[in-house]
């Protein structure tokens, strides 16, 4: 088993790298998305209502997905980058975000995130300096939240599950950044639909060892050992630092995906396409 710091033990300074913040020094900027949901959203989880209610809700929840796959039927294979809102412009793990979104772009992906600042900024960001796609995807709010200005396309969902399912549905692999709470439930979630094969495998990648070795070393020293998960689920995903390892990884996902694809969807002019 790993030895783990003690945390009230004195500390080595961090290293300055490239003249930007300090690896893994903390998050500066505000949160994003952090506030109650719709009224809606909120009374859909609070037990039953009236049948007609839930009726309505029925039809409210098909047309958005309905809408979700209009809006991104022919935005191409995509990548999703996930990590906090709150690392700012100069930041190592903005900096690295942005690298990777112009990796991804240097592939023909599309990048996708939330829409919003810090990582999902850096990753559109460095996307769209690279001539590449960029799309937002969040979740409405009572208050207005204005997208960051390096998506082309910015779309908003009332339901976390329609977003959650628009993103697993049209992403050929996912880059998990340093986040929180948001950024852990979306990398466990999918790697919970890859490990009980709900969905075929395919790149899911944890960038910044620094940050996410505690997590691994859990995952191998409680799960493994404690045999909560098979041995094999820890090669389920990828840690690294490189830019370039993560381009890599990310185009072996886009060559298994595109053995399996399908013919490519084709515009309808009755539809509007």
């Amino acid at each position: 088993m790993p030895d783990y710091p003690d945390p009230n033990s004195p500390r080595d300074p961090e290293p300055v790298i490239s003249g930007h913040a300090p690896l893994g020094s903390p998050a500066t900027g505000r949160a994003w998305g952090k506030s109650s949901s719709t009224r809606d959203a909120r009374e859909f989880l609070s037990g039953p209502l009236s049948r007609t209610a839930e009726l309505f809700r029925i039809a409210r929840i098909g047309t958005e997905f309905l809408r979700g796959f209009r809006n991104l039927h022919f935005v191409g294979p995509c990548v999703t980058v996930f990590g906090s809102a709150r690392f700012e412009p100069g930041h190592m793990y903005y900096e690295l975000a942005r690298q990777v979104g112009a990796k991804i772009a240097g592939l023909g992906l599309t990048t996708m995130t939330g829409g919003g600042p810090g990582i999902m900024e850096a990753a559109n960001r460095g996307a769209k300096e690279a001539g590449g796609r960029s799309i937002g995807c969040n979740i409405i709010l009572p208050h207005e939240q204005k997208p960051n200005p390096y998506v082309d396309r910015f779309i908003e969902f009332r339901y976390f599950f329609v977003r959650k399912v628009m993103l697993v549905k049209y992403s050929y692999g996912f880059v998990i950044m340093p986040g929180g709470f948001g950024t852990l439930d979306e990398f466990f979630e999918v790697l919970t639909l890859v490990q009980t094969k709900k969905v075929e495998r395919f790149p899911l990648v944890l960038v910044g060892r620094k940050f996410w070795e505690p997590m691994v070393d859990f995952i191998k020293c409680r799960l493994v050992e404690g045999r909560t998960i098979a041995p094999g689920d820890i090669d389920l995903f990828s840690v690294t630092d490189s830019p370039d390892e993560v381009e890599s990884m990310l185009w072996q996902g886009v060559e298994e995906s595109a053995k399996r694809q399908k013919k490519a969807p084709k515009r309808s002019r009755l539809l509007g396409e």
